[in-house]
């Protein structure tokens, strides 16, 4: 049975992309904070391992429990970590921003080094990361995680060529805006939310089964020879003018 291992599995599009990998007859196992946010995937069938993201310890956990599920080999993993932090730089502590940093950054370079050396024994796989259109595209106050959402664009870029004649293949989304908890302060009242779907061209909110689905794409049915990519999610923001 192929296996799949996501980290930062309680998030909204965590959730959605392991039904839809659970629905494919595939092994899922979560790496989780919060049990209680996945006691819904834990009875569909997921395996889920409680720790942190960056603990180098829980993702080996995690890894081991994958790969036992999947016979000694892991498919894909999906590294679904993130937070918000919509602040000016002078209104921004350091602290605040390293934390960004370790959240969305150091978080996905932990996975990707500790998945990467378990790959390479298995024989290669598929590793997918976050972005986010704040990574591309110059918003007012973003520079905290446009600085760790750009990071993970280029660290993957570079990840596809080590890792390419290794048979593992790196990519990432970069969703615009989507529907989720991690963005509930954004969209908290409908003027906010009508406000922020005119910035975008396709002029409405990404839904999390949109960037769950671009997810299990990449992990399940992407050719062979797309890797490096970044999957632009966000309705046209980054890319045209509207």
């Amino acid at each position: 049975m192929k296996s799949y291992l996501i980290v930062g599995g309680s998030s909204d599009i965590a959730k959605v992309t392991a039904k839809k990998l659970l629905e494919s007859q595939v092994a899922v196992t979560c790496l989780v904070r919060d049990k209680s946010r996945v006691e819904d995937i834990e009875a569909l069938g997921a395996t889920i391992v409680q720790g942190d993201a960056l603990d180098q310890e829980s993702i080996s956990d995690a890894i081991t429990k994958a790969s036992e599920n999947g016979g000694g080999h892991i498919s894909g993993v999906a590294h679904l970590v993130g937070s918000i932090a919509i602040r000016p730089p002078h209104a921004l502590s350091l602290e605040a921003f390293n934390e960004v940093i370790a959240t969305n950054l150091s978080s996905a370079f932990l996975t990707l080094s500790l998945c990467g050396k378990a790959m390479l024994k298995m024989g290669g796989g598929r590793m997918v990361f976050t972005s986010s259109v704040a990574g591309s595209l110059g918003l007012v106050n973003h520079e905290a995680i446009a600085a760790a959402k750009g990071g993970v664009e280029s660290m993957v870029r570079s990840a596809a060529a080590t890792y390419a004649k290794r048979g593992i293949r790196v990519n990432a989304v970069a969703p615009g805006l989507t529907d989720t908890r991690l963005a509930s302060t954004i969209l908290r009242s409908d003027a906010m939310r009508e406000a922020s779907a005119q910035m975008i061209p396709l002029k409405r909110i990404n839904e999390a089964d949109e960037v769950a689905s671009s997810i299990h794409w990449l992990l399940t049915g992407a050719p062979d020879n797309f890797t490096g990519q970044i999957l632009h999610l966000d309705g046209g923001m980054s890319q045209i003018l509207a």
